[in-house]
């Protein structure tokens, strides 16, 4: 895909940053158009709607036969084989509550999977971005997943369900989990938290049903950055999941995960 790789990487960085910078200039003010999805806990603002309709328009006026795939209802059909998965603001909660730990999360796929990847954190003024056969990068450096072979010294990040049956069944793994690792992190935005297992700030991760937006950069990163991902069947019928971390550490995160000795 070579030079086409490089052009879909360009926008997908270009469209993270203006999308960021966005969001980042409504941060500071107070929230407008707040309304529930799936659950009373699950929330979407106008912040979210005008970052994806950014980024739809973006996509759209240059890849105009690419299809499209978003969270707050964007999408289009693909004409060339390549679609673009957007999460136009991954971490809302902690956007609403003034928690400056969110991003902007696009990825290209086509029938292989991930084709580029990118998580733009504008609060830190970091842009992680994967390339397939291209390797995982931070601002311009290289990243590689840290090589824990001990459970017992893995920081571990997760993250928990809107709904409250999927809880409950999170909370049981979660007391099966946290007695063998170092400790658990749940900061509130699945694309950053994949983006740390690819940089090294986490040794792992893993969450019960996510949605491919949540996912489809992130994935691409760490296995860019020499990790392991797999799914997690999740309870209900509901999305799977993802199990990511080195290869050792995944193997021995998946038997605390899944209860399997």
């Amino acid at each position: 895909m070579g030079l086409e790789q490089d052009e879909l990487l360009e926008l997908a960085l270009h469209g993270a940053r203006e999308a960021g910078d966005l969001l980042l200039e409504r941060f500071a003010g107070p929230a407008q158009g707040v309304s529930s999805k799936s659950t009373h806990t699950d929330l979407v603002s106008d912040a979210d709607r005008s970052s994806e309709a950014l980024l739809m328009e973006l996509i759209t006026s240059k890849r105009p036969q690419d299809g499209i795939y978003a969270e707050e209802g964007g999408k289009g059909a693909s004409e060339s084989g390549l679609r673009w998965v957007v999460d136009p603001l991954d971490g809302t909660i902690n956007y609403l509550f003034r928690i400056p730990i969110w991003s902007v999360s696009i990825a290209v796929e086509d029938r292989d999977g991930g084709v580029v990847g990118v998580v733009h954190d504008p609060n830190r003024n970091e842009t992680f971005t994967a390339s397939r056969g291209g390797g995982a990068w931070v601002n311009g450096a290289p990243i590689k997943v840290r090589e824990r072979t001990d459970p017992s010294k893995a920081l571990i990040g997760t993250g928990f369900s809107y709904e409250s049956k999927v809880r409950a069944v999170q909370a049981q793994v979660l007391t099966r989990v946290l007695p063998h690792v170092r400790d658990v992190r749940r900061p509130g935005s699945a694309a950053l938290d994949l983006a740390y297992v690819a940089c090294g700030r986490l040794d792992g991760f893993y969450e019960h049903t996510m949605e491919v937006y949540d996912k489809a950069a992130g994935v691409l990163l760490i296995q860019e950055a020499g990790g392991v991902v797999s799914d997690l069947p999740a309870p209900f019928g509901l999305t799977p999941g993802v199990i990511a971390a080195a290869t050792a550490l995944h193997e021995q995160l998946s038997k605390l995960v899944l209860d399997k000795e």
